[in-house]
């Protein structure tokens, strides 16, 4: 683990200020929260992604940042996990890590059924359950739209019975729009997990509106465009008015722009370094930018 003096020099790298000292070494995190539509709970509105990034075997040289990763997501606050078992080992990790830190009571689960047929889907369930190590998954999400209305039949029998506490559905392409579209009308939801960020913004014609008339929280992926926003913005300084809301990076710049969106339930960006876990928890401190400073970051990206 970090020592205190590394965490500091962490912090001085960053650019972060000395107020981040004691969310960084355990103290209580002001994270940003938010409510789920259907039940009135609050999660954190930054979460973590597991794609790739968990997808490590057993070897403990490996699993040693993921540890530490956990380790500071849970220190600043952060509770919703998602994983998938298209994801290789992740969800197998998030157990296992879970239960080395002894968090598991403090993790929002959330992952995907990924398969076709009924019997199939509730056996990889089963699995991803004994993978994570949890009785009880928080979110179970049709993966992709695969095989939806088969799936979504069996989450609302284990809803009922307690073994899931919400369903969703996801993709991470826009054109897949239409269907999810059409499955958020058709089908009584909890979230629907989709992409959006400050350059892919197609979310904001019909499914934003729709998920908020019909009470549906909303889960953001590719919120960084797989690193393609970073690569657009290299070598290029963050402009000074950005400190007015509160954003240090580019990285919280981007999820800013994205949690500015009162829609946006929760944004789920993953990483392996606890450098970057630290910058990303940011955006979920002080002050979110308001209708007009989102236009001029737009316009600012798109100049670019």
């Amino acid at each position: 683990m970090m020592t205190r003096r590394e965490l500091l020099k962490l912090l001085a790298a960053l650019g972060l200020s000395s107020s981040w000292t004691g969310h960084v070494l355990g103290q209580p995190s002001q994270q940003l929260l938010r409510s789920i539509p259907t039940s009135g709970e609050k999660i954190p509105a930054i979460g973590l992604g597991t794609s790739r990034t968990f997808d490590v075997g057993p070897d403990e040289f490996e699993r040693e940042p993921l540890l530490q990763v956990l380790d500071a997501f849970i220190k600043q606050g952060g509770s919703v996990i998602d994983s998938s078992p298209m994801y290789g080992h992740a969800e197998t990790v998030i157990g296992d890590l879970a239960q080395q830190l002894q968090v598991q009571d403090k993790l929002f689960y959330a992952t995907k059924v990924w398969t076709r047929g009924r019997r199939s889907g509730i056996e990889q369930m089963q699995l991803s359950m004994r993978r994570m190590k949890t009785k009880v998954i928080d979110l179970m999400q049709v993966h992709n739209l695969l095989d939806t209305q088969t799936h979504l039949q069996t989450l609302y029998d284990w809803k009922e019975q307690g073994k899931i506490r919400y369903i969703g559905i996801t993709h991470y392409l826009v054109d897949h729009f239409d269907e999810l579209e059409k499955t958020m009308r058709n089908n009584k939801l909890d979230f629907v997990q989709l992409p959006y960020s400050i350059v892919t913004r197609e979310a904001e014609q019909r499914l934003l509106p729709l998920a908020q008339d019909k009470g549906i929280a909303i889960l953001v992926n590719r919120p960084f465009e797989k690193a393609a926003l970073f690569n657009k913005v290299k070598h290029q300084p963050l402009p000074a008015w950005a400190g007015e809301f509160d954003c240090y990076s580019w990285g919280q710049f981007f999820l800013k722009f994205i949690l500015a969106n009162p829609t946006i339930t929760s944004v789920i960006p993953a990483t392996s370094k606890v450098k970057h876990l630290l910058d990303n928890m940011g955006a979920g401190l002080g002050k979110l930018p308001d209708a007009q400073t989102r236009k001029k970051m737009y316009k600012l990206m798109t100049a670019l």
